[in-house]
């Protein structure tokens, strides 16, 4: 009877020490999926050089337009250093050059980067199993271009959260250069327009919309953003159609989503 005893008391002592154990392992095997490593950041940075390359030919004619809106060259940069968003910078100088009162500028400007909050929801899946601090520290790098190409590389099977970071210090950094060199020669650069430099943008919206076509199944979203935005902004003034058609289109692929 002793025997017994004993034999239930290890046998109830074993499952505890299993129940104990296995739940603290599982965040432990969720962490290891997505890394966060300096060869992550060589990996974004490099990958991201063509890309932001082309984003400085957009950072140029930011600069152009904010030098004639009347900002220094150390008010443009320290612009381009904190927003990091050429569409929302754009629209702030040629606002204030029309010296619009500065709280529509803010409004106009946040209504235009509401697609942030968007942009990061898409990167959760992988993000949450990054530190707050590698996470927020990578997302205050993101823009329209580097999370493209970020969301590409996830999407393929790679699990280096930090290419999130790599590719926006690069792009950042190239930024912020275009808008000094655009201030400074805006005389010498003219009309933009005439280099080609205010279709840079489309075409690597183009380019990296091709990278993240899943074929059928992003016609419905596609065409759903597309065509509310495009009817928003008939109807609407300022910048609403961004979010309007974004979120039209992810309401799309929400409803139509298999499983």
């Amino acid at each position: 009877m002793a025997d017994t005893d004993t034999s239930r008391e290890r046998a109830a002592t074993d499952r505890d020490s299993t129940n104990e154990t296995t739940p603290r392992s599982t965040p432990s095997s969720e962490r290891g999926d997505v890394t966060f490593t300096l060869a992550g950041v060589r990996e974004g940075f490099v990958t991201g050089f063509p890309v932001a390359t082309g984003v400085a030919g957009y950072g140029v004619v930011f600069g152009v337009l904010a030098g004639r809106a009347g900002l220094s060259v150390a008010e443009a940069g320290l612009m381009s250093a904190t927003v990091l968003a050429g569409a929302a910078q754009l629209i702030a100088v040629e606002l204030w050059a029309d010296s619009v009162p500065a709280i529509t500028v803010v409004a106009t400007v946040g209504i235009v980067n509401l697609r942030y909050l968007l942009l990061g929801a898409a990167l959760r899946p992988w993000f949450r199993h990054l530190s707050p601090r590698a996470a927020y520290g990578s997302v205050f790098f993101t823009a329209d271009e580097n999370w493209a190409l970020t969301i590409a590389t996830l999407r393929a099977g790679s699990r280096r959260g930090a290419f999130l970071l790599g590719s926006g210090l690069i792009l950042w950094g190239l930024w912020i250069v275009a808008t000094v060199v655009g201030v400074t020669a805006g005389d010498l650069v003219g009309d933009p327009a005439q280099y080609g430099l205010d279709f840079v943008v489309i075409a690597l919206f183009l380019t990296l919309a091709a990278g993240l076509w899943e074929g059928r199944e992003s016609v419905r979203p596609w065409l759903a953003a597309a065509g509310v935005a495009l009817a928003t902004n008939a109807v609407l003034p300022g910048e609403w159609y961004v979010i309007v058609g974004a979120l039209a289109g992810a309401g799309i692929e929400m409803v139509t989503h298999d499983g």
